[in-house]
């Protein structure tokens, strides 16, 4: 198969840093809002049915806390709000509804969102993360 009919132009090691798949991108304001309006919709709903089923729940959360902290700078809040849209979709890499296996992308998505952004959780994102958790897991035992 040659490179014009090949299904995408990236394969092989032909990635354009200014191409479509730029994590750039997730900082453009349509992208970031598009994430906010995905977020607001999905995150608590989503989080209240997996919370007592992934480990990184209480990381999910303290993201959120934290893409809604005012203090959290822009680009932080951009990386942040793409991480929990992704969680929130409903389609992804490794389908959710795999058992044992489908929150290992969402899982690594945070992971190194968190090494790119993770410096601007607080404290305080953590505890209220935790308390959230706490309580989720409590409502469903």
């Amino acid at each position: 198969m040659s490179d014009p009919e090949k299904a995408s132009p990236y394969v092989n090691g032909n990635f354009d840093p200014g191409g479509p798949l730029d994590p750039a991108r997730a900082l453009i304001p349509h992208v970031v809002r598009l994430n906010e309006r995905r977020v607001a919709r999905g995150f608590w709903p989503k989080i209240r049915k997996v919370a007592v089923l992934i480990p990184f729940a209480s990381e999910a959360l303290a993201v959120w806390y934290c893409a809604r902290d005012e203090e959290t700078p822009v680009a932080a809040k951009a990386m942040m709000l793409a991480a929990l849209a992704y969680f929130v979709m409903p389609f992804d890499a490794i389908p959710d509804v795999i058992a044992g296996i489908g929150y290992t992308d969402d899982a690594a998505v945070f992971m190194a969102m968190l090494t790119l952004v993770g410096k601007n959780l607080k404290p305080r994102h953590r505890a209220a993360a935790q308390a959230a958790v706490d309580q989720l897991r409590e409502d469903r035992a």
